[in-house]
């Protein structure tokens, strides 16, 4: 495993892993492999992506948290400009951590990798004025296959670092960064409701 450092089962949830590649720089700058099948095969990881997503965003918009319904999705996800706070939520049922969640900054200088497994909400806040998010996925996106969760969920208790008070829904309004830059939603992302009003999770 020349290539990669694994942190596997972060915030002591079974599967979910921050990977740093190596990264090799001089004055003219820097060389790293960004995803290599044979690393993460010798780190136990047999993953079958498909397909690559990219993605940008401004200061403030907050995506998520989203989940797959019938056809769920292992996400490799980075940021290759700028800075998110990015959060898993484990929706698997029977799990031992179920309802737990995890977040890690990821950031264009230290070039982590979030490894997030199937049966994972999954959303991200931008903290840059500019933010560039990639990830790889193992199955094809399917439409009208996207489920979603309260990013302000009491009952999950996710530290976004925000400035507000819960209102009773995903609403957005009166919250802000630290700064004083209000959250950005999506109208559907602000309708999700909470797990325990969401159906079939």
């Amino acid at each position: 495993m020349g290539q990669i450092k694994v942190e596997k089962d972060v915030g002591g949830i079974q599967g979910l892993c921050i990977i740093e590649p190596a990264v090799h720089g001089d004055s003219r700058g820097y060389f790293m492999e960004t995803y290599s099948k044979r690393d993460m095969e010798e780190a136990g990881f047999c993953i079958d992506f498909v397909q690559d997503n990219q993605s940008m965003s401004t200061k403030g918009v907050l995506r998520g948290l989203h989940f797959q319904i019938r056809y769920p999705q292992t996400k490799l996800v980075r940021v290759i400009k700028g800075c998110v706070f990015d959060v898993a939520v484990d929706l698997r049922k029977g799990s031992a951590t179920y309802g737990k969640w995890y977040g890690v900054v990821l950031t264009e200088e230290n070039k982590k990798q979030f490894l997030i497994p199937r049966g994972f909400a999954h959303g991200f806040l931008v903290r840059s004025d500019i933010a560039e998010f990639c990830y790889k996925c193992d199955d094809f996106y399917h439409p009208n296959d996207e489920g979603g969760l309260a990013w302000n969920d009491p009952s999950i208790g996710i530290d976004w670092e925000v400035v507000g008070t819960y209102g009773g829904s995903a609403d957005c309004a009166g919250y802000t960064l630290p700064d004083g830059t209000p959250l950005n939603m999506s109208e559907k992302d602000r309708k999700w409701k909470t797990l325990r009003d969401t159906e079939g999770i």
